[in-house]
């Protein structure tokens, strides 16, 4: 039997060591954090491997924006697939700025201010509307073809973006795929349904995406995959991945209950019985949440 010990810090202990010192602990979630970290670790030095994260919208608002946007510029990932409120607060943040606020503020007055907010993360609505939709509309207006898968779209965004804290930017870079199935269900995807009432040459195809996505799952000799959070992102990740017989590493970060039953509560074990994680697969789920959980987990591979 492995010894529990003390964890030990000081001023000059590094991230990477301070999650070390996690698997000394036994403890709890710290455990399960370091071994998620080495898990990620051992995906990373894998050859010939698919690596996929998928992740929600609300992680943009606040700074774990910075360590996606690491994740992509790194090319620690080939595949990115999340939900249309990433494009919109990449988007916002890149021409404006959110602020700090509390979970205990009082909502009423806020919308009085014209202030929205996400947490404890609020938003002057000039710095999300408005600027998606004087930006969105400038996008739109230089775009010349007709029929765009939303990755595709999305790497025309990052360039228009051209900043270097943008997610975007960086995908369209590195020429990474961002998969938005939801496309619509955002501030972003109602300025697309606009631009098309006006123009209705106008289209996303989504099923380029799935296109891709099917070119990807079924010529991965290996698939890895940090899921952060549920929805949409997670199952479609998961979704696609059971073609080809499971995903062989499986990486999730949830705050969701598993006893209601819902897909941001099931474990990765549950997976396995849908055959969208190998029986055999290095798997692990960290309760928790993804802005404290993400920094420590990714200081293995960042």
């Amino acid at each position: 039997m492995k010894r529990v010990k003390d964890i030990d810090v000081n001023s000059k202990t590094s991230l990477r060591e301070l999650v070390e010192s996690f698997g000394e602990a036994g403890g709890f979630t710290a455990k399960k954090v370091y071994d998620a970290a080495r898990m990620l670790e051992r995906m990373e030095k894998e050859k010939e491997i698919t690596r996929i994260i998928s992740f929600p919208a609300d992680i943009i608002s606040t700074g774990t924006r910075g360590i996606i946007r690491r994740f992509v510029q790194e090319k620690k990932f080939d595949l990115v697939i999340t939900t249309c409120g990433t494009l919109d607060h990449d988007l916002a943040r890149s021409f404006s700025s959110y602020y700090h606020g509390d979970f205990e503020m009082d909502d009423v007055e806020l919308a009085k201010k014209g202030i929205y907010r996400l947490g404890n993360v609020i938003i002057p609505r000039d710095n999300y509307g408005r600027i998606i939709e004087e930006k969105m509309n400038e996008f739109l207006e230089n775009i010349e073809k007709r029929e765009w898968s939303t990755y595709e779209l999305i790497w025309e965004l990052g360039r228009f973006i051209n900043k270097k804290d943008s997610i975007l930017y960086w995908a369209y870079v590195n020429r990474i795929p961002v998969i938005v199935p939801g496309i619509t269900d955002g501030a972003v995807g109602s300025q697309l349904w606009s631009h098309w009432e006006i123009n209705k040459e106008f289209r996303i195809n989504i099923f380029l995406d799935e296109h891709l996505l099917s070119d990807v799952v079924f010529t991965a000799k290996k698939a890895g995959a940090l899921m952060i959070g549920g929805g949409i992102s997670k199952h479609h990740t998961i979704w696609w991945n059971q073609f080809r017989g499971g995903l062989d590493y499986a990486v999730y970060i949830t705050t969701a209950v598993e006893y209601d039953g819902s897909l941001s509560g099931a474990r990765t074990r549950e997976a396995i019985s849908w055959g969208k994680i190998k029986p055999r697969a290095n798997h692990i789920t960290v309760e928790g949440d993804a802005t404290v959980l993400l920094p420590l987990i990714s200081s293995f591979i960042i």
